[in-house]
């Protein structure tokens, strides 16, 4: 198991942290553009002295291996065929248990922790243990409280670069990750993992109050608050309180006149989604509500509520 070294020098313009002010230096060469390994025999120069120390075994007659896309330069075939996979993208290494692939056998050996239960790097403070010691490393942050990966666009700050990447994605907008059976994309794994127990009928939350079951734990517990009452979400213009955060956001848009979900059909504009799904059945035609009693359809679930207390009325 390697030593578990603090990193605490700081890159003013990527964020990422090295253990040494050296190191810190050889990458922010990577920014400048600066190449401060020269050869003696010819005009190149070199990001690193091992592309430089390979590039020298060129002149003395020695073979050498070079990545036709980028300058790097290799010693041995096999390094050259693991380094052009990061421009391929190809993935020849997968996992039996769960087929993932990976770019590299110690990627795919790191992944195999997953199935063997093995996390061999422990927090000393806590006693919570992780897969790999970056993961130790930013965990080791949230004790110490410090967030040195910074969003340039808000305020927003984070202990591991991870998580300021799937950040990042809030501001462009960019959802990398597909379903495979639908359409739908996601910012990150968690929201994909999430959407598949739609595809599996999956429904492993459980209200012990009524029985009833959710894809999402999130679900459940603003389900539970139906029981217990609660409401949380208070509206810090007018101090109406709601059971969901979902709720208040809709709510803060009467305060606001922002009118965000617009009809393809018409130039009518709503404050929430219901309203307009409400709204697009006076062009479609469309009537779900179905009085059982008399047959007479509503596009409006309210207009069926009112309707149904005259069936009401009637038997009383």
């Amino acid at each position: 198991m390697s030593k578990n070294v603090e990193k605490s020098f700081s890159c003013e313009v990527c964020g990422d942290l090295f253990s040494s002010e050296t190191t810190l230096k050889r990458h922010m060469c990577k920014h400048t553009g600066k190449k401060p390994f020269s050869c003696e025999v010819c005009p190149s120069s070199f990001l690193y002295k091992s592309t430089l120390k390979v590039h020298m075994q060129r002149h003395a007659g020695e073979e050498s291996f070079s990545c036709t896309i980028c300058e790097s330069v290799f010693s041995a075939k096999s390094t050259l065929a693991t380094h052009m996979r990061m421009h391929t993208g190809e993935k020849p290494f997968y996992c039996k248990t769960c087929s993932a692939e990976f770019s590299t056998q110690s990627a795919l050996k790191t992944h195999m922790r997953i199935h063997e239960g093995d996390k061999p790097f422990r927090c000393e403070t806590c006693g919570h243990r992780f897969l790999q010691e970056s993961n130790l490393q930013a965990h080791a942050r949230t004790h110490k409280g410090e967030k040195p990966f910074g969003c340039k666009l808000c305020t927003s700050a984070f202990s591991a670069k991870c998580s300021l990447k799937r950040h990042m994605r809030i501001h462009t907008r960019e959802k990398p990750l597909s379903c495979k059976i639908c359409e739908a994309t996601f910012s990150d794994e968690s929201n994909l993992k999430r959407h598949m127990n739609i595809h599996s009928g999956e429904k492993p939350f459980l209200c012990q109050v009524c029985g009833s079951a959710f894809s999402r734990q999130s679900h459940l517990k603003g389900h539970i608050r139906i029981h217990t009452g609660e409401k949380p979400f208070p509206c810090k213009i007018c101090g109406s309180k709601f059971s969901q955060p979902s709720h208040l956001k809709g709510h803060l848009r009467v305060h606001s006149g922002e009118k965000p979900y617009s009809c393809a059909f018409c130039t009518s504009a709503f404050s929430n989604k219901s309203n307009l799904t409400i709204h697009i059945r006076v062009h479609t035609g469309e009537k779900p509500f179905c009085c059982s009693m008399c047959g007479l359809s509503f596009a409006n679930k309210s207009n069926f509520t009112v309707h149904m207390r005259i069936h009401t009325r009637e038997k009383k």
